[in-house]
């Protein structure tokens, strides 16, 4: 005789690999979507909304064109090499450590151009720099 009942055992869904795979999918979305984000970053500099420039006691300005020449205090440098631009901030600066380099760049100038004032700078000893940049016009 036979008393068992016949079972009705419901056959079980296992979860875990569909779990594992859903991971793997968000892993796969968060990356990719990460790097969609940095491709289509569009920026537009220098313009800033500032109140008035303020005056220093001593300042030196390096202003930076377009096509990568540099002058400073208004005149113009015959080479545009770090060397060049080196011996200029120090004459500049009259070996007052405490001057702040302002470097005035044009928007379309290269960031090497900009990395050079900064080499250029610190050879001289002068580690305050700052950037000056536009007001912007639109209001916001």
């Amino acid at each position: 005789m036979n008393f068992r009942r016949p079972s009705n055992d419901e056959p079980e869904i296992n979860l875990i690999p569909f779990i594992d795979v859903l991971l793997v999918v968000l892993i796969f979305l968060m990356l990719s979507t990460t790097y969609a984000k940095v491709s289509e970053l569009k920026i537009t500099l220098p313009s800033a909304n500032a109140d008035a420039a303020q005056d220093y006691p001593t300042e030196v300005n390096v202003t930076i064109s377009s096509d990568g020449r540099y002058a400073v205090n208004q005149l113009t440098l015959p080479t545009p090499s770090i060397e060049a631009l080196t011996l200029a901030l120090t004459e500049a600066s009259k070996g007052n450590k405490e001057a702040i380099v302002i470097i005035h760049a044009d928007a379309l100038s290269t960031h090497q151009s900009v990395i050079s004032v900064l080499d250029a700078a610190r050879a001289s000893g002068l580690p305050k720099i700052t950037f000056a940049s536009q007001k912007n016009n639109s209001g916001n």
